[in-house]
C-alpha cells in the first residue's frame, strides 16, 4: 500500500482591503444618492401596475458594506403566492481599491458578482452605470 505523496505548491498571504476613509463613504454616499434621485428613479421606476400579478420596481437605494458599495432595487411583489411582499436585490457594486478608485460590478443572472471595470473614478462609474444595461436593475 502506497503512502500518500507530499506536494509543494505556493500559498501567499492575503492581501488586507484597504479601509475605506470617512470622508470617501460621505462622499460616495452623497454622489450616489443624488444619481439615484436625478437619474435611476425617475429613468426606471413606475407607477403601480394595474396588473399586480407580478412583481415590479418600487425604489432604488444605495448602502455601503465593509469596503463594497452596493445599488440595490427594491421590488413588491402583491400576488397571493409571493413569500414576502417585499424583496431587494442588488445590481450593481462599486469596491473600493484607493482613492478615487473603483471596481465595478454587476450581478449576473447567476447570483454572482461579475466584475468587469477596474480602478474606475466615482464620475465613471455613475456615467457607466448610466449607460451599461448590464447594471439596469
Amino acid at each position: 500500500m502506497a503512502g500518500k505523496e507530499k506536494h509543494w505548491y505556493y500559498n501567499p498571504p492575503r492581501q488586507a482591503k484597504p479601509r475605506v476613509p470617512e470622508l470617501t463613504k460621505i462622499k460616495v454616499k452623497e454622489a450616489a444618492d443624488e444619481f439615484v434621485e436625478s437619474v435611476l428613479r425617475p429613468k426606471i421606476v413606475e407607477p403601480e401596475p394595474e396588473d399586480k400579478r407580478f412583481s415590479y420596481l418600487v425604489d432604488i437605494y444605495t448602502k455601503w458594506y465593509r469596503s463594497y458599495f452596493y445599488f440595490y432595487a427594491k421590488y413588491h411583489s402583491p400576488g397571493p403566492n409571493a413569500r414576502e411582499p417585499f424583496f431587494d436585490a442588488g445590481f450593481a457594486r462599486m469596491e473600493y481599491v484607493c482613492e478615487d478608485k473603483f471596481n465595478l460590478s454587476y450581478m449576473r443572472h447567476t447570483g454572482k458578482w461579475w466584475e468587469i471595470f477596474t480602478e474606475l473614478s466615482l464620475e465613471e462609474c455613475l456615467e457607466t452605470i448610466r449607460e451599461m444595461p448590464h447594471f439596469n436593475p
